[in-house]
């Protein structure tokens, strides 16, 4: 049975969805599957980011994580997708690196893709359902295969119940408020399950 490649690409600017992307990683590795670990490019200016020290610290602290590219996209069975939300939508950040994506698209490189994303908010209704939302929207386009938690487990209505995918809100002082870890693993695992069936031919 062929081993399933999973690249988990994220955004984070103080530290979030490093933490979320971090638990995918050693929960899909726990599952035997191949991960690599990416960040995309930072767009801000220094200026910005020096302004805001907690951005600064995970900025300096995370200089060793490599930058996604499309290789990581080629290379791939299945997607997981993780940043915070901008507005109701994804960061610029995220959107350029899919938006350079153009040439795979256009040769059939990402259709049949496995695909999941997970987000943060500074609250629960700030936007997370609809960042999600534009994640798979963009995905839809690309021809993947979306494949969300739903109510597929009971770790996930303690983690506040978003079928969409694993959401969490955090304080002004960075703190995650609800316990997200168990729904972050089950989503991997949902993931890594539906992919292994798409490359192995299962039922």
């Amino acid at each position: 049975m062929e081993k399933i490649k999973l690249s988990i690409i994220y955004y984070s600017s103080t530290g979030t969805n490093y933490q979320l992307a971090q638990w995918a990683k050693e929960e899909a590795e726990v599952n035997g599957a191949e991960v690599r670990l990416r960040k995309v490019k930072e767009l801000a200016p220094a200026f910005a980011i020096e302004k805001n020290p907690a951005w600064k610290r995970h900025y300096d602290a995370t200089q060793d994580v490599e930058e996604a590219s499309s290789d990581d996209i080629i290379w791939a069975d299945a997607l997981l997708f993780s940043s915070p939300s901008r507005f109701g939508t994804m960061p610029s950040q995220m959107k350029q690196f899919l938006d350079l994506q153009g040439g795979l698209w256009a040769n059939g490189k990402i259709v049949n893709k496995v695909v999941s994303a997970m987000t943060s908010a500074q609250n629960p209704h700030g936007g997370q359902e609809a960042t999600l939302l534009s994640f798979y929207t963009s995905m839809m386009h690309w021809g993947t295969i979306i494949v969300t938690p739903g109510y597929t487990d009971p770790v996930l209505y303690g983690a506040g119940g978003n079928p969409y995918g694993t959401s969490v809100s955090v304080s002004q002082d960075g703190k995650m408020q609800e316990d997200v870890e168990g729904a972050v693993r089950h989503q991997v695992t949902r993931t890594l399950d539906v992919a292994a069936r798409i490359v192995n031919g299962e039922n």
